[in-house]
């Protein structure tokens, strides 16, 4: 774990013990990259109460209730996939906040709309605060794992500091 995830992760955990919140993940193409980087800090129990791995639309189905429908109608990497991967995974998970994580790390499965690299992310607080972002990484397989894990833990970071009160 390198020096920026650390410290993001000591801060997050600093948010979310102050509320006294438990943190829900749901990621795809991170594979659990981010609940390990979460649970790496001693004492994370605390606060990280679960992670979903759902790599597969069945399990994003079964595991979160993301709807079918959804999937076929704007496929499983959208911003409105990952909006219902992160409130599965709050009904689901018992938490106050989650993040969800959804792309296409390669090295094959992207498309002239949706290239290789192409990460949705949703940050939701208490059910009713949605944050959602779609970004494009550079990089092997690896790299964009990487960058779309460093960068859900910004956006939560942010979401926690700037957009919801204690």
């Amino acid at each position: 774990m390198n020096d920026e995830v650390e410290q993001l992760v000591e801060q997050i955990a600093f948010e979310l013990r102050q509320r006294q919140w438990m943190l829900v993940t749901a990621e795809s193409c991170t594979g659990g990259g981010v609940s390990q980087a979460l649970t790496s800090l001693a004492g994370s129990s605390a606060w990280f109460e679960r992670g979903y791995v759902t790599y597969s639309n069945r399990s994003k189905q079964e595991m979160l209730g993301v709807g079918d429908e959804l999937i076929v109608r704007h496929g499983a990497v959208s911003v409105e996939v990952v909006e219902a991967m992160a409130k599965g995974a709050l009904v689901n998970g018992g938490g106050q906040v989650s993040l969800a994580i959804s792309g296409i790390a390669g090295p094959s499965g992207g498309s002239a709309l949706k290239p290789v690299g192409t990460v949705c992310f949703s940050w939701v607080i208490n059910k009713i605060s949605f944050i959602t972002d779609t970004v494009v990484f550079n990089g092997d397989r690896g790299s964009i794992r990487a960058q779309a894990v460093v960068y859900s833990l910004r956006g939560l970071l942010h979401v926690l500091k700037k957009k919801v009160p204690a």
